[in-house]
């Protein structure tokens, strides 16, 4: 199955109140940017919708997709129409930010929301695992990200001198 079957079942769980808000972020949003690589899962960020007690808890989003007959499991991801699908929380304020500043785009004719370049590129910093150093290198190299809007994202999240340690130590010429 194609991706934009996951994406259709993603937008009728938000129709049906179940997902406040997603983006996709991870490999698959980067890879609308830069060079695409292997990933064996979706990465879908999501403000969790508060149950009546007030309790933030994805059990609803899980409930939704068994009685759909989404039962299978990869790892952490639940499998919808042949993609591995990971739900998780807008844990981080850069996170909640790259959520709330989602942008709108298609993918295969679907409606979908991703996180901007700049996020994807803060959050390959934050995180710091040398595949998120590995992407962010590639982002550099393909060129295209708005650097004024980076740095802003930086400064909010006080990631500036984080970005001149990776500057000095991966981009010594820039």
């Amino acid at each position: 199955m194609g991706i934009e079957a996951t994406l259709t079942v993603l937008n009728e769980m938000r129709s049906a109140g179940v997902l406040a808000e997603y983006a996709v972020g991870g490999a698959v949003a980067a890879f609308l940017y830069i060079e695409p690589g292997a990933t064996f899962d979706l990465d879908v960020f999501t403000a969790w919708k508060p149950t009546e007690g007030g309790l933030l808890t994805p059990q609803p989003v899980y409930e939704y997709l068994a009685k759909r007959g989404y039962g299978e499991y990869q790892k952490e991801a639940v499998v919808i129409e042949g993609w591995a699908v990971q739900f998780l929380p807008a844990s981080t304020p850069l996170v909640e930010e790259a959520l709330r500043q989602a942008v709108g785009i298609e993918i295969k004719g679907v409606s979908t929301r991703v996180f901007t370049r700049e996020h994807l590129m803060a959050i390959c910093l934050q995180v710091g695992r040398p595949k998120d150093t590995a992407r962010l290198l590639q982002f550099m190299e393909q060129g295209g990200a708005n650097m004024e809007r980076f740095a802003k994202i930086l400064e909010r999240h006080t990631l500036s001198q984080e970005w001149e340690r990776f500057r000095t130590r991966y981009l010594p010429e820039s």
